[in-house]
């Protein structure tokens, strides 16, 4: 039986999404005469988060750090469409859902998450889908993880988190979750890929001959 399991982040790693996640908050930025600077902000929100930015943003001019996530939030929703998939994302899951490979989500998205997998025909390859709705600590902290482990007994030294960001990294560390990852890092539990097509490599256990058949395929 295999017991590998994937948890995947979705902005950046499986879904290309940040000029959609750009656009939204310059749209935002303007109903409340806020100067967008689109660099400084895609810089900030790879470093950080979006949440962390609308907090910075509400403190320095006194606004509800709240009320602009809402309107970004709704902004986003109608930019669903412009949301695509990584190259590779769908072949490299259909690749782990046939080696057997459990998968789940954890996301600093919202509950549109779920529409947007629903839409792009990925939502059945999920066993679960945690978003910033469901209620846990944001990343780096690790309680999305624990409770993930504890309700499917997951293997930390087998689970890896997929990301890319160093947040990402730090929320596998803080875990105890190995992690891949399109940064290098210090952690000793991270294997760094160039594109989602390395990641049937990245272990001998997960069979050679899925791996190459999917490189073929991709």
């Amino acid at each position: 039986m295999q017991k590998t399991a994937f948890i995947w982040d979705l902005d950046g790693t499986l879904l290309d999404s940040y000029e959609a996640i750009l656009s939204g908050i310059k749209e935002t930025f303007a109903q409340f005469s806020i100067p967008y600077d689109k660099e400084k902000v895609r810089e900030f929100i790879l470093k950080f988060s979006v949440q962390d930015l609308l907090e910075q943003v509400a403190e320095e001019r006194n606004l509800d750090a709240e009320v602009l996530n809402q309107v970004r939030a709704q902004s986003l929703a109608e930019k669903n469409a412009q949301v695509v998939l990584m190259p590779g994302a769908r072949e490299v899951l259909a690749w782990a859902d046939q080696a057997g490979i459990r998968q789940f989500v954890y996301t600093h998205k919202g509950d549109n998450a779920f529409t947007i997998l629903r839409d792009l025909g990925l939502e059945s390859y999920f066993k679960e889908i945690l978003t910033s709705q469901s209620g846990f600590a944001r990343k780096p902290n690790s309680q999305a993880a624990d409770y993930l482990l504890d309700k499917y007994q997951l293997d930390p030294e087998k689970t890896y988190y997929i990301g890319d960001r160093t947040l990402d990294v730090e929320f596998a560390q803080n875990s105890g979750l190995q992690s891949i990852n399109f940064l290098e890092s210090s952690y000793e539990g991270n294997h760094m890929i160039q594109e989602l097509a390395d990641i049937p490599h990245i272990s001998e256990d997960w069979g050679r001959e899925d791996c190459v058949s999917f490189v073929t395929e991709t």
